[in-house]
């Protein structure tokens, strides 16, 4: 059997599991989401000795530092993969959710209900809570999901799915609502790119080429999702000492994740106060600055070159410019930024208004680290991805974003 003949099947065990998805409760979702938070618990050492495995292949293939931490598991990490489902739990069910309503002047009811999109596919790379996080966000949304991670994460999804769909059975769910779609190879990947009809939307996570190739190459309808070219712009006005935290935490929190901070702008009126403090901090913390003319006055700073810029580095890196005022700052900006999380530090309404308003990014942060631009952190459970084009869905999608809409009406013999 082709490649092509397996992911169709596979297709069609998750529309019918779909169908039975679309008539289950609030009540027995989040009952099947609740088992599967305590089995990830429960079968936390599984897990980790499957994780433990896709660590070795990494190291041994002398893969970068920043990717390894992305597919490390833990017992926390475990934990907040559970969190994040339980989280879910509370939150309410968006399908049958009435949009809009109206009884129009012939008597016709007109109702625009939330509803699943059907089956949903996940291209992604490297990090096996993308898993759990997809799974639980679909399935309390309706959809039942082909998954597609990265052969670097094979063991860790392959314990991970499995966990999941023993649990879902528990309540009466076919475990088909979650699966790992066929294929080790790249000929995996454009099967399911290519089942336009089976599938009914895809969704790319990871990094620019990964991304790319999905959008260009499927005839599946993409939701897509992008990386974090993510700046810090320090504002004439910023209050410096708050500025320092966020600058850190922005870069420092967890150099491997999308939110991380890759570059940082600095107002030249507080330059001569501010450079040469963030210099020394961000240097404590093991980051290589690639700097401007301003920066690289001080020791250990490297030129930056327009790659810089453009680069999202998910290491201990960051590029840093002086400029000469706000107008340059959102020059900059829009220049370089991918779209995802903007922020800026300042103490001037103002300000913050133009920056806000200007700059096209899917989140912009006001006084704060670009690392909360997250599901979890939004209070949306968690994420299936950050998308960062603007249809159907902009910034993190959690529940509502994984549904679509259709209209009931209702008459009573009516005809036109």
């Amino acid at each position: 059997m082709s490649i092509q003949q397996d992911v169709a099947e596979a297709a069609g065990r998750a529309r019918a599991a779909s169908r039975v998805l679309a008539l289950a409760t609030r009540a027995e979702k989040d009952a099947a989401l609740t088992a599967i938070a305590d089995a990830l618990t429960t079968h936390e050492s599984v897990i980790l000795a499957a994780n433990a495995e896709d660590v070795e292949r990494a190291e041994a293939d002398g893969t970068k530092s920043g990717v390894i931490d992305r597919l490390r598991l833990d017992g926390a990490r475990i934990q907040a993969m559970a969190d994040g489902l339980r989280q879910l739990v509370a939150l309410p069910d968006p399908v049958g959710e009435v949009v809009r309503g109206d009884t129009l002047a012939n008597g016709l009811e007109l109702r625009q209900l939330r509803v699943p999109f059907g089956v949903v596919g996940m291209i992604y790379e490297a990090r096996p809570n993308v898993t759990v996080d997809a799974a639980g966000i679909c399935l309390k949304s309706g959809n039942a999901v082909l998954l597609r991670g990265s052969s670097s994460a094979r063991s860790s999804n392959t314990a991970l799915v499995n966990v999941i769909r023993d649990a879902v059975l528990v309540f009466g769910l076919p475990a088909d609502v979650v699966q790992l779609a066929p294929g080790d190879s790249h000929e995996g990947v454009k099967a399911l790119m290519r089942a336009r009809g089976l599938v009914d939307v895809l969704i790319p996570r990871g990094g620019a080429g990964l991304i790319r190739s999905v959008v260009e190459e499927s005839t599946v309808p993409v939701i897509e999702t992008g990386v974090g070219n993510c700046h810090v712009y320090v504002d004439a006005s910023a209050d410096l000492e708050k500025a320092l935290a966020i600058v850190l935490n922005s870069k420092t929190d967890r150099t491997s994740v999308c939110n991380a901070a890759e570059s940082l702008l600095v107002h030249a009126d507080v330059a001569d106060e501010f450079v040469p403090t963030v210099v020394a901090a961000l240097q404590d913390a093991g980051v290589t600055i690639h700097g401007d003319a301003a920066f690289t006055a001080y020791d250990g700073v490297v030129p930056a070159t327009d790659e810089d810029w453009a680069t999202e580095y998910l290491d201990l890196e960051i590029s840093a410019a002086v400029v000469p005022d706000l107008d340059a700052a959102i020059e900059h900006v829009s220049r370089w930024s991918s779209g995802h999380t903007e922020a800026i530090v300042t103490s001037d309404l103002g300000s913050a208004r133009r920056f806000a308003a200007e700059v096209d990014a899917a989140a912009v942060l006001v006084n704060a680290s670009t690392r909360f631009t997250d599901g979890g952190e939004f209070g949306f459970g968690a994420e299936i991805g950050i998308s960062t084009q603007k249809l159907h869905a902009r910034g993190p999608m959690g529940l509502t974003e994984m549904t679509t809409t259709k209209y009931v009406v209702t008459g009573d013999g009516h005809v036109r």
